[in-house]
């Protein structure tokens, strides 16, 4: 029986230099194929061409690299690009670059479907299939840096996990490709540019602050009040609201970084000056700013946008109280690439 080839992405630059020392060879020429792996984001052995050819066939008999395919891409007429990216298993997930005057950010996923159940998006009501592996994360950000320079002329400026899944349910992964994304080894981003987003997963926040990280936080909040946070994301449930204010405030100890919660306003649902001043207590323990974000439709109308009145009236509360708010316009939605909406329809 033939047996499996291993992801040569797979190795740390340590097993590598191993591999080669061991089949006689200098260690160095690990150094040469990792330098080739990840900072040149080579698909094949055969681009590897500082390697003899002999070396390069040695790799292809004991390894594969299982790198993504863009299958599709399409455009939105405000220039925003969604990428279906195909991955070694012929699973498909979604990543967007989001371009503005001043940056281009990539928007990826990090698993193939979602663990959560968030009654609104799209993205959830997929079966989670399995969770990405770091190459594939750090390859979705390569092809948007690529697709940046191309359309934008200018480099990749930042980076969101907010895509497809639950970054906090792929933990070890979603850090192990940060680590490489931020690694002068890898592409040398500054961890100040990247944001996790999480629905909020307290034990793994707390994990995050312990180990000191230096990216962004973002919690999918959308409501401060326990019924109605779970009336709309059941497992608010098993995640209540005063463990994740816990686990907040024990993140914002450790890191002194400000939080930013993520809120859409629903008509009937959030939408009232009660949950707008609960909103407020939760926000109060720590620095943070408010993103409210409009709302993309996933078909079945259960869920409207609030009236602009709504909205308004969030923004002078969070304003009054000396807490930072920005009104987010989506952008992407005539190609589903909007903010839960991502759900392999491409």
């Amino acid at each position: 029986m033939e047996t499996k080839k291993k992801d040569i992405r797979a190795l740390t630059k340590e097993q590598l230099r191993q591999f080669f020392v061991e089949h006689g060879d200098k260690a160095f020429r690990g150094n040469q194929v990792y330098e080739w792996l990840w900072q040149k984001s080579a698909h094949t052995f055969d681009a590897m061409t500082n390697v003899s050819k002999e070396t390069r066939q040695m790799l292809e008999d004991n390894f594969v690299i299982n790198h993504i395919r863009v299958d599709q891409m399409q455009r939105s007429s405000d220039g925003t690009i969604k990428n279906a990216v195909r991955l070694h298993d012929g699973l498909v997930v979604e990543s967007v670059l989001i371009p503005t005057e001043t940056r281009t950010t990539a928007c990826v996923s990090s698993q193939v479907g979602c663990s959560l159940d968030c009654r609104f998006c799209a993205t959830a009501r997929m079966k989670r299939m399995r969770n990405l592996n770091p190459d594939e994360i750090y390859d979705q950000v390569v092809a948007i840096d690529n697709e940046s320079r191309l359309y934008f002329d200018r480099p990749l400026s930042n980076i969101v996990f907010m895509g497809m899944g639950e970054p906090l349910m792929n933990y070890n992964n979603v850090l192990k490709a940060i680590e490489m994304i931020t690694s002068p080894e890898g592409l040398g981003m500054s961890p100040r540019r990247i944001t996790v987003s999480t629905s909020g997963v307290p034990k793994m926040i707390k994990k995050m602050a312990d180990e000191e990280v230096k990216f962004r936080l973002a919690v999918s909040l959308h409501s401060a009040i326990d019924e109605v946070r779970t009336s709309i994301m059941p497992f608010n449930a098993t995640f209540p609201l005063k463990d994740l204010r816990e686990a907040l405030e024990y993140w914002y100890s450790k890191t002194k970084n400000r939080i930013t919660y993520e809120y859409v306003v629903w008509k009937g649902i959030n939408d009232t000056r009660e949950a707008a001043d609960a909103l407020v207590r939760f926000c109060k323990f720590a620095p943070s700013k408010v993103n409210l974000i409009e709302y993309n439709p996933i078909d079945d109308g259960e869920f409207q946008q609030a009236n602009a009145d709504a909205v308004e009236m969030y923004q002078s509360i969070l304003e009054s109280n000396g807490i930072t708010v920005t009104v987010r316009r989506s952008r992407g939605k005539d190609i589903d690439a909007a903010c839960g909406q991502l759900a392999n329809k491409s």
